[in-house]
């Protein structure tokens, strides 16, 4: 049996991992929002954890919404990342400046 210690701890690993790998990597956006999907897998995974220890099936459509949002959230980052690099051929996150004043 698995215990919700367990569970939690492997989330809060995923999380942790997730947040080095932004603070290590600053220079390509995939990786970044790589990184960000893996945040939100280890809170989905925390939400399942917590829905199935309380018998709770609230966490649990949480999740759906969640994994909605994020679904949506890649694909809009990835058309973004593809017109940036059809108008400049790189996705430096440092060479992203147009929008500085």
């Amino acid at each position: 049996m698995i215990t919700l210690e367990s569970v939690l701890m492997l989330g809060g690993l995923l999380f942790a991992l997730s947040v080095a790998g932004i603070f290590i990597n600053r220079k390509n956006v995939i990786l970044l929002l790589m990184c960000i999907e893996l945040m939100l897998l280890a809170v989905n995974f925390n939400f399942v954890a917590f829905a199935r220890h309380l018998g709770d099936l609230d966490g649990q459509v949480f999740v759906f919404f969640i994994m909605t949002v994020a679904a949506a959230e890649s694909a809009i980052g990835l058309a973004i990342l593809v017109v940036l690099f059809r108008e400049r051929r790189n996705i430096d996150v440092e060479q992203l400046d147009t929008m500085k004043g």
